[in-house]
């Protein structure tokens, strides 16, 4: 592989290594994340109920993952002004982070004693995972709110309210060993990708880009890491081209570049990357001039969308303030579709744009940015390429990046030239 230099590959840690480094962050994210998130969220007390093979969303990033969450599980928080108390009411080992008043997993045991813990701290406002807006904040099943409202006390029932904020803010915030830790998983990723694009994964008139995808999706499988979604790549030629070979032809040949849209979900955090390629043609030694003006300019709208962030602002307010400085600097046919990113791959904080709505997202767009939040820089520029006779060609890229008091970063570099096989 030419083009951009291929680094060590980072070391993956083993399953003993993942579980110490995630256990140690989630004592962490329960003495400082989640005071915040119920305080910010006005609820003195938080339950999140859910059963075996249908966790909430929350729930999976609250437990160690070196344990086993048998039939009902259940967790309760309670605020009593100076610190947070932390149930676990379940069958489930979550070692010393949370008080087990109760072992078992025999749920006519678990609910008198959430009842009789509920009564004891007498919460005033219980906030519970029905959502609206975040899915990820709207894990409570329909079966487990009816049990619940039947067991409480009538007055309990009535200061039931939905801790939907209380999620988004658990999820989105990242702690400072979080960012360690999204640093090594964005690493890795970024290393998988520049293996797809070298000849140990492309040979040009033999790889397609079905192959990749395969080759992306086994590679993440070897080292033990889950994709945090389809891998897609595919090939972006010339018209020109595009008419000697067929428009369903995925042969990757040279003159062609190699988009790709993949990420990986390792330790809890999620990647997503979208780069590119171009294959060589004999005797070039770079990507078409065109080609790496549209780059550039794709470059130039990633620093306006970074400069743009600021504490308190909605996803909407950024879309618009990005959108109206490139117009005004010329950045040819700009649009911006970023969402949040870390421990989901597209919630819970604000949505900036989407591919089909430039103007505001109703609900996650309204949703207002904060320190320590990460996000995909997700966005595309369109131009003619005079080297394919004038063709419009519409660059998307994506890098993943971090918000914090200090302004908004590249989580580990970005793109700024093509990979060259």
């Amino acid at each position: 592989m030419r083009g951009l230099r291929p680094t060590e590959f980072p070391r993956v840690l083993s399953m003993r290594e993942r579980a110490v480094a995630i256990n140690r962050l989630l004592r962490g994210r329960l003495q400082t994340v989640l005071p915040l998130a119920m305080r910010e969220a006005g609820i003195d007390m938080w339950l999140i109920l859910c059963q075996e093979d249908d966790l909430d969303p929350v729930f999976t990033t609250m437990v160690p993952p070196d344990t086993w969450c048998p039939i009902l599980q259940m967790l309760a928080f309670f605020d009593t002004g100076d610190a947070v108390e932390r149930f676990n009411i379940s069958g489930t080992n979550t070692h010393d982070l949370y008080e087990r008043p109760i072992s078992t997993q025999l749920p006519e045991q678990q609910w008198p004693k959430l009842v009789e813990i509920i009564e004891a701290c007498d919460p005033q406002r219980i906030g519970i995972n029905i959502g609206s807006v975040q899915w990820a904040g709207g894990g409570l099943t329909h079966n487990l709110y009816t049990q619940l409202v039947d067991r409480l006390p009538p007055p309990y029932v009535e200061r039931l309210v939905s801790a939907e904020a209380a999620a988004a803010r658990w999820l989105a915030t990242l702690t400072e060993e979080d960012i360690a830790l999204h640093e090594h998983v964005v690493a890795v990723a970024k290393a998988v990708i520049a293996q797809c694009y070298s000849p140990r994964a492309l040979t040009p008139g033999i790889t397609t880009s079905t192959d990749l995808e395969w080759h992306y999706w086994q590679r993440a499988a070897d080292m033990g890491l889950e994709v945090a979604f389809k891998p897609y790549f595919s090939v972006v030629r010339s018209q020109a081209a595009r008419e000697r070979y067929g428009t369903e032809d995925r042969t990757i040949r040279p003159g062609d570049c190699v988009h790709c849209d993949v990420g990986l979900k390792y330790l809890r955090l999620n990647s997503d990357h979208q780069q590119w390629a171009y294959i060589l043609r004999p005797g070039e030694s770079k990507a078409p001039e065109g080609l790496r003006h549209l780059m550039a300019k794709a470059n130039r709208l990633q620093d306006i969308f970074m400069a743009e962030f600021r504490t308190g602002l909605t996803g909407n307010e950024l879309l618009a303030n990005t959108l109206a400085r490139a117009r005004a600097e010329g950045v040819p046919n700009p649009k911006v579709y970023s969402h949040s990113l870390g421990y989901y791959l597209h919630e819970p904080g604000p949505l900036i744009g989407l591919p089909w709505e430039q103007e505001r997202c109703v609900g996650r767009g309204d949703v207002v940015l904060q320190p320590n939040y990460a996000f995909t820089m997700e966005l595309c520029v369109r131009a003619p390429v005079p080297e394919w006779d004038g063709q419009e060609v519409t660059l998307s890229i994506e890098e993943d990046v971090l918000f914090t008091q200090d302004g908004c970063r590249p989580i580990q570099g970005r793109q700024t030239e093509f990979h060259l096989v």
